[in-house]
């Protein structure tokens, strides 16, 4: 289905949008994760097109989309600016169900949770990534279940998060993506069965910029969390294979969200692109049961 591109103005910076399908339908917005861009979700759109009125954006530091050079640009607040000035360009007025993937579902969650998109987001279907906020509450009461196995349920998603801790270093992370790291990523993705994994020029910068997301927002928000509470129905698909965030991460999601729903898919964490059916149809009938 033929598709449109805009850009969208969020402060001083320029963000690029893609709009795909009948502009009357109801509106979905889907927003990506790191090192990603919204080419992540080309599968997923595809399927939902004829349905929804499918809207994507290139995050701050990704795809078409300005890149910041400084780390404090990358802040959620900030993120969750850039997602309402898309939705009020491309959007005005309308409401609308978000659809969000690993950090796209990280800063989402600043926009489900609190701001004056609220009230505007019909549903939000959330897949490996959970919110800061609630990541510090849980890694707060897992430390004091003595008895329970907390500490071990914190030692492994620590293990799983291991390049959170690359990622806070200066230079390397970029380093490595300046050294070849973008030419090596579609032979990662092969090994987590995105089969049809091919180069693209935009990879580098997608890296070396994404990475002061986890610099930004990762160790301000885990000291000094916020409350964030889903007035909209949640789904929340945890992805069986995901070898980076675990379905520990989420065992107090029903604090957050008074209305969620729960789905398994038997995938791995990049699966917009392995499961593009399988994420299509839960999200149909999620919104229209």
């Amino acid at each position: 289905m033929t598709s449109r591109t805009h850009r969208v103005a969020s402060g001083k910076l320029s963000l690029h949008a893609v709009t795909q399908g009948n502009p009357e339908a109801t509106p979905l917005m889907m927003v990506h994760g790191y090192p990603d861009n919204h080419h992540i979700w080309d599968k997923v759109a595809d399927a939902l097109a004829d349905d929804f009125f499918v809207v994507r954006y290139d995050v701050r530091g990704a795809g078409l989309s300005d890149k910041p050079e400084r780390t404090r640009d990358y802040r959620l607040s900030l993120l969750a600016g850039d997602l309402r000035a898309v939705v009020e360009q491309l959007l005005p007025g309308r409401r609308f169900h978000l659809l969000a993937h690993d950090w796209g579902s990280i800063q989402s969650w600043e926009s489900v949770g609190s701001g004056p998109l609220q009230e505007r987001i019909l549903s939000y279907t959330t897949l490996s990534g959970p919110c800061l906020d609630h990541v510090a509450a849980w890694l707060r009461a897992e430390a004091l279940d003595l008895t329970g196995g907390g500490s071990g349920r914190v030692a492994r998603q620590l293990l799983r998060s291991w390049y959170v801790f690359l990622f806070q270093l200066p230079v390397v992370p970029e380093t490595l993506w300046r050294m070849g790291l973008d030419r090596k990523w579609p032979a990662l993705l092969q090994r987590e069965g995105v089969t049809d994994a091919c180069f693209s020029t935009l990879q580098k910068a997608d890296g070396r910029f994404g990475v002061k997301l986890y610099r930004a927002n990762f160790l301000p928000r885990l000291l000094k969390p916020r409350p964030r509470f889903a007035t909209c129905p949640v789904q929340l698909i945890i992805l069986d294979r995901d070898k980076y965030v675990g379905e520990d991460l989420f065992r107090q999601q029903n604090h957050w969200a008074a209305r969620l729903t729960c789905r398994r898919l038997d995938a791995t964490h990049w699966a917009p692109l392995t499961e593009p059916e399988a994420i299509a149809s839960a999200v149909r009938s999620f919104i229209r049961p």
